[in-house]
C-alpha cells in the first residue's frame, strides 16, 4: 500500500534529507557560487549526461562564454565546437538560441521564476524548477529520473513510472513538503540521493536518510521499483561514408538545423539499402548528397556508435574525386577543407573517430617517409 499524500509541511524525513545533503554534497563548479547563468548551463549539460562527464565541458564552456551576453554574441559553430563529444546537440542549439532571446527580448536578464524560465527554448519544467529554486529561492520541486526513482520507492508507487499521473503524484507530494527556507538544497538533495544512494541497481538503503519511512524497503520491493516499460529492441543500421579527396583537401558536409545533429559537419554518406554493397552505398550516397562522382577505395575504419534510439556501424572509405560539381541537396553546405583544418569544425562523435583514424594514417605515412632506407 502506497503512502497517502498528506498536508504535513515538515515530516521527519525532510530535515534528515537536508542534513544528509549537508554532509555528503559533492563539490561541483557551479555549486560554489550558484549564479543563474552557470546553473542554467550546468542543468542543460546534465540532461541525459553524468556529472563526471559534464564538469570538464562546463569549465571550458564558461571560460569561453562567461556570461549570457557573450554566449548570445557567439557564432553557433563555436558553441557546437565546444559542445563536441557531449552529445544531444539540440541542447547546445537551444541554449544559444535562449541566450539570444534573453538579450533581445528580456534586456539581458535571465527570468527569475520557474514559469518565466520555461518560456526560454530548451528549458522544461525540471530545468526551470532547478534554476528558480537554487538561484532565486522559489519553492518549486524538481522531478527528474533520479527523483522519480527515489519517490516511487519511498511512496511505494507500483504503477508504470513513465505515466504522467505518476509524475503529477510525486510533484504534488513534494510541493507539500519542499521547505520554503531551503528549496534549492532540498531539490539538490533529492537529485544527489538518487545519484549516490538510491541507485537503479543495488541501492545503499543503509545510508539513506529516507529509509525509516520508505515503503519499498519495508515491503522488500526495492529492486522492483520503479516500474519501467519493457525495453524495445534497438535497431542497428549499416552506414557508409566517404573521405573524398581533391587537390589536398577533403569534402565535408554540414547537417541542416532541423536534422538530428543539426549544424555539425560530417563526411558525406548514408544508410545501406537492401542488397547493396557498402562501397555501392558510399558511391550512391555521395552522388545523391553532393552531385560528385567518386571512386571508392579501401575502407579506412569501422566505427560502432549508439544513439538514444538506434545503433550504427559506420564504415568509412577513402574516396577519390572523379567528376561532377559539388551541390547541396539535403545538407546546409559543403566545404573542401585542408586536412590540417579539419579539427576546427564541430563533428559528431562517430565522425570524430573517423577523423582521428584519418589523421593517424597521415602521421604514420609521413613517419614512414622519414625512416632511413636500409641497404643490403
Amino acid at each position: 500500500m502506497s503512502q497517502e499524500i498528506t498536508t504535513r509541511t515538515t515530516p521527519v524525513w525532510v530535515p534528515l534529507l537536508l542534513r544528509w545533503f549537508g554532509r555528503n554534497r559533492r563539490d561541483m563548479p557551479w555549486r560554489s557560487r550558484p549564479r543563474p547563468y552557470a546553473v542554467w548551463v550546468s542543468e542543460i549539460m546534465l540532461q541525459q549526461t553524468q556529472v563526471a562527464t559534464v564538469i570538464p565541458y562546463f569549465r571550458r564552456f564558461v571560460k569561453r562564454f562567461p556570461t549570457v551576453q557573450q554566449l548570445a554574441k557567439a557564432d553557433l559553430q563555436a558553441v557546437l565546437k565546444l559542445w563536441e563529444g557531449l552529445g544531444y546537440y539540440t541542447r547546445a542549439r537551444n541554449l544559444h538560441w535562449a541566450a539570444r532571446d534573453v538579450m533581445t527580448r528580456r534586456g539581458g536578464c535571465i527570468p527569475r521564476t520557474a514559469a518565466d524560465l520555461q518560456e526560454l527554448p530548451g528549458v522544461g519544467d525540471y530545468t526551470a524548477a532547478a534554476i528558480a529554486s537554487i538561484c532565486y529561492g522559489e519553492a518549486v520541486p524538481v522531478v527528474d529520473g533520479n527523483v522519480v526513482r527515489v519517490f516511487t520507492r519511498f511512496l511505494g508507487i507500483r504503477e508504470l513510472s513513465t505515466l504522467p499521473r505518476v509524475h503529477r503524484k510525486i510533484l504534488e507530494f513534494l510541493s507539500l513538503h519542499i521547505p520554503a527556507s531551503a528549496p534549492g538544497d532540498f531539490n539538490q538533495a533529492m537529485m544527489e540521493l538518487g545519484a549516490m544512494v538510491c541507485r537503479p541497481r543495488n541501492p545503499d538503503c543503509r545510508a539513506c536518510p529516507l529509509a525509516r519511512e520508505c515503503v519499498a524497503l519495508k515491503t522488500h520491493c526495492t529492486g522492483l521499483l520503479p516500474v519501467r516499460p519493457r525495453a524495445k529492441r534497438t535497431p542497428e543500421y549499416e552506414v557508409a561514408v566517404g573521405i573524398v579527396r581533391r587537390n589536398g583537401r577533403v569534402l565535408i558536409a554540414r547537417r541542416r538545423a532541423g536534422q538530428m545533429l543539426g549544424g555539425l559537419w560530417e563526411f558525406p554518406g548514408g544508410k545501406r539499402e537492401r542488397g547493396e554493397t557498402l562501397t555501392a552505398t558510399a558511391r550512391r550516397e555521395i552522388r545523391e548528397e553532393t552531385g560528385l562522382q567518386v571512386r571508392v577505395g579501401k575502407r579506412l575504419c569501422l566505427v560502432k556508435h549508439a544513439y538514444s534510439h538506434f545503433r550504427i556501424r559506420l564504415h568509412a572509405f577513402e574516396c577519390t574525386y572523379e567528376g561532377g560539381r559539388a551541390r547541396t541537396r539535403n545538407k546546409a553546405g559543403l566545404r573542401w577543407v585542408p586536412l590540417s583544418r579539419l579539427r576546427d569544425y564541430p563533428f559528431p562523435s562517430a565522425n570524430r573517430h573517423i577523423l582521428d583514424a584519418l589523421l593517424k594514417r597521415l602521421v604514420d605515412y609521413r613517419t614512414s617517409l622519414r625512416r632511413p632506407v636500409s641497404t643490403p
